[in-house]
């Protein structure tokens, strides 16, 4: 993968586990996050899995991105940046556990 590409998985990944952190376990201490990888034929998939609070991804909204600079709020980007970074994000909410799974294609 190109440079831009290793940016973008670094990003979405970081992005991801500070998600989880705020929301999924509200900063509280303690809480897990497993993460794997794998690399596919055509690129990369990345899998977090942690055990705090669900959510739906269908119902967090599109962030107003095209205002200016100062008028874009510090936090709520995540999710929006994980899904324009990778090509596939995908959540799974079981009793074993909640499972974000990322891909992102080599070019």
């Amino acid at each position: 993968m190109d440079n831009s590409a290793v940016y973008a998985v670094q990003l979405a990944v970081d992005e991801a586990a500070t998600n989880i952190i705020e929301h999924a376990y509200h900063l509280r201490s303690g809480g897990k996050i497993k993460c794997a990888y794998e690399i596919i034929p055509d690129g990369i998939e990345i899998i977090l899995v942690d055990y705090g609070d669900t959510f739906d991804p269908n119902n967090v909204p599109e962030p107003t991105v095209k205002v200016p600079l100062e008028e874009i709020r510090p936090r709520g980007l995540g999710l929006f940046f994980m899904r324009k970074m990778m090509d596939e994000v995908t959540f799974e909410f079981t009793p074993e556990g909640n499972v974000l799974t990322m891909i992102k294609r080599k070019k």
